[in-house]
């Protein structure tokens, strides 16, 4: 849902963000909306990331991983 947003800023700022946002065919909601969202992206808390899960990392590979066929794995340990 979108909500109007009323903003006090500097006229000279404003002159000047609009013609950024014409010359990049953006329109000014549109910018401040993407800086808010970078701003809270920045100061999200980082996942902790305990020390087993970091000593596992990397211990299958990749294209290891992408072949494993969890299905045949089951049927083959309870047969």
């Amino acid at each position: 849902m979108e909500t109007k947003l009323t903003l006090q800023l500097d006229k000279s700022v404003i002159n000047a963000i609009k013609i950024y946002a014409k010359k990049n065919k953006r329109s000014l909601s549109k910018l401040v909306e993407d800086y808010f969202k970078k701003l809270l992206l920045e100061h999200e808390p980082r996942v902790q990331i305990s020390p087993l899960v970091q000593e596992l990392s990397g211990v299958i590979s990749e294209e290891d991983l992408q072949k494993l066929d969890y299905v045949d794995y089951l049927e083959h340990k309870y047969e």
